[in-house]
């Protein structure tokens, strides 16, 4: 077999893993007023957005009505693990603007509001 076709064939394969951006995965947030969630994070247009997934408290997993809808909206890559955007507090249901800083396997989200001058802050960590 010819060594371009096989090249080809393994970056095809392999290329989408290779290229994905770190912010990509599952994350577990931090527990908010008792429960906790696995946020999906993935490209929304050319920024990320995180959506719940499944939903965690005391007892175990149970059916939020959040589960499917978008904590991380549009966070726009600002270099060096950074980014910026918009989340939403679902026990408050309001939006806020939104940072994230990667350090690997852990993120830092924030939540500000007075134009980023008092912030809430959670540390995530990934599951996938």
């Amino acid at each position: 077999m010819n060594k371009n076709i096989i090249m080809a064939t393994l970056f095809a394969t392999l290329g989408g893993a290779v290229f994905a951006d770190p912010i990509e995965g599952t994350w577990q947030t931090q527990a908010d007023e008792g429960a906790f969630a696995l946020v999906e994070i993935a490209p929304c247009g050319p920024n990320f957005c995180g959506k719940i997934d499944r939903t965690f408290n005391e007892a175990g997993e149970y059916a939020s009505p959040n589960i499917g809808k978008t904590l991380v909206i549009d966070m726009a890559a600002q270099g060096n693990g950074k980014y910026t955007g918009k989340v939403w507090r679902p026990s408050n249901d309001k939006i806020y603007i939104g940072k994230i800083a990667l350090n690997g396997d852990q993120m830092k989200l924030s939540g500000c509001i007075a134009g980023g001058l008092l912030c809430s802050k959670q540390t995530w960590a990934r599951v996938k």
